[in-house]
């Protein structure tokens, strides 16, 4: 595997940290649940997924010598906070295209959270009423148009960095760093759960756990639980990106039809907002375990592992390690979520 050969700029603290959610277990009765912390892997900002993914664009980013870093989500995207924060650690300039990819009533949902800190951060982040789509936007290429006109060198980094031709190796990485923790604490993991909506997560998972497989001969099963509501797209997309990523590190095999898998039934019929079953995971993962998610992706996640796992879709006798990716700044724009009566 050539993993190793692509130069990495190193943003996380090391090794995201593994823990056994044990209540939450106990509560399900059934696989036992452990989760592997993205939201707590980064002092940039709060961390998250997308910092993983940078540590491969980085080293691009200043061979090409640009001075602007474009990029491009929702008014709450956990990416482009995750961009101007890079952005900053490497003393760069940082254009946002913040589209309303929600439509959720809450006057502030443009002034807090992820957008706030991302202007925190100096990012000149701009906001434009589209809405959501997991392609290449228009208002991104004028965007990189407009650095160019200033003067500036754009280095454009699509949304979720999913369809950037590196954007799968962060977490082809993360597949083997799961496994040395395994060796550490004594436990091996049969299935994993992740959020998917961009794809380059899930898919970057789907290549590094085949090509661990090749390695070690564990098969393990990694879920996609679709929070985007537009699940075609979203399944064609993790897998074109899964296939590229594993032609990049040499995987030698084709990835199988059955190694991608995004299930559907969690994301209610728009993205970003939530429905039953993601008030009823944010309130498990809160009250049983002080983990906090989100509305727009881990609610919708954990709302997926919880009925998998309470139907046995997730066999009993699994070991389950579920993704959480960062998100809560989020949970600012969705202030009216908990009565406090």
């Amino acid at each position: 595997m050539r993993l190793d050969d692509f130069p990495r700029h190193p943003l996380t603290f090391g090794p995201s940290p593994v823990h056994h959610l044990k209540r939450l277990t106990d509560h399900l009765g059934g696989a036992q649940v452990w989760a592997k912390r993205e939201d707590v892997s980064s002092g940039l900002a709060f961390g998250g997924n997308k910092t993983r993914k940078l540590e491969y664009i980085v080293p691009d980013v200043l061979a090409k010598g640009a001075d602007t870093l474009v990029s491009i989500g929702g008014y709450q995207s956990n990416h482009t906070r995750q961009v101007a924060a890079v952005a900053a650690h490497l003393g760069l300039g940082c254009r946002l295209v913040q589209e309303k990819w929600v439509p959720w009533d809450d006057p502030t949902n443009d002034q807090v959270g992820n957008i706030l800190l991302s202007r925190m951060m100096g990012a000149d982040s701009r906001l434009d009423p589209a809405g959501f789509d997991i392609g290449i936007r228009d208002s991104w290429k004028d965007a990189i148009r407009e650095v160019e006109e200033a003067g500036g060198v754009p280095y454009p980094i699509p949304a979720g960095a999913s369809e950037h031709r590196l954007g799968g190796l962060g977490f082809a990485r993360w597949a083997f760093e799961v496994a040395e923790q395994e060796q550490q604490l004594g436990v091996t993991f049969d299935t994993i759960v992740v959020c998917t909506v961009t794809g380059s997560t899930h898919a970057g998972m789907i290549a590094g756990f085949a090509a661990l497989e090749e390695v070690t001969g564990v098969r393990r099963r990694v879920i996609g639980i679709d929070a985007s509501a537009t699940i075609d797209k979203t399944r064609d997309q993790v897998a074109r990106i899964a296939r590229h990523t594993a032609e990049l590190i040499e995987l030698g095999r084709d990835v199988r039809d059955e190694e991608i898998e995004v299930l559907e039934g969690w994301a209610g019929d728009l993205y970003g907002i939530p429905v039953d079953s993601t008030m009823a995971a944010m309130a498990a993962g809160a009250q049983l375990e002080a983990m906090i998610t989100d509305p727009v992706y881990e609610g919708k996640s954990l709302a997926g592992l919880m009925d998998l796992v309470r139907s046995r879709e997730i066999p009993a006798d699994s070991t389950v390690l579920y993704a959480h990716l960062g998100g809560q700044p989020a949970i600012n724009a969705y202030h009216g979520l908990w009565d406090p009566a």
